[in-house]
């Protein structure tokens, strides 16, 4: 038997990005983890800023967390935690950071994941952003079937 490949968005503008990671971000639940892979510039910021605009306001400040290495925000229905670790060193940092912790209880996303080493969740979701032109390409990878239907994907 062979896994059904992971399913792919093409994100043309970066209206569609705003759009694709509002929707994301109205479909994770708590205990959720994704990792957002991709170069600078791929749209990881972009896309986890509309996931938390979606949960906690459109009108929420959500900055980089490139120097503060994670930010948390409170929503009516769960917190959310947005972690850029491109900054890490050692895997060691996860944890001191809280984010084992967190990964059991609040939504999680997590740029720069390879900084995870053995810490990186094996039940998390992976999106995949790769630039193609001026727009680029998602594949969300180990997502939950309820997930891709809240996505509206193979409904």
């Amino acid at each position: 038997m062979c896994a059904a490949k992971p399913p792919e968005f093409l994100l043309a503008t970066d209206e569609d990005a705003r759009l694709f990671g509002a929707r994301l971000g109205r479909c994770l639940n708590p205990g959720m983890t994704v990792l957002l892979e991709g170069p600078v510039g791929a749209g990881k910021s972009h896309i986890a800023r509309a996931a938390i605009r979606a949960r906690a306001g459109e009108e929420t400040e959500v900055p980089s967390p490139t120097f503060t290495l994670v930010q948390t925000y409170d929503t009516p229905d769960a917190v959310i935690w947005h972690a850029d670790l491109y900054r890490l060193t050692d895997p060691s940092e996860v944890e001191e950071l809280g984010l084992v912790e967190a990964m059991e209880a609040a939504i999680v996303l997590i740029e720069w994941p390879d900084r995870l080493g053995s810490l990186r969740p094996g039940g998390a979701m992976t999106l995949r952003l790769k630039p193609e032109g001026d727009s680029r390409r998602a594949t969300l990878a180990g997502a939950t079937a309820a997930l891709l239907q809240c996505l509206g994907v193979g409904a």
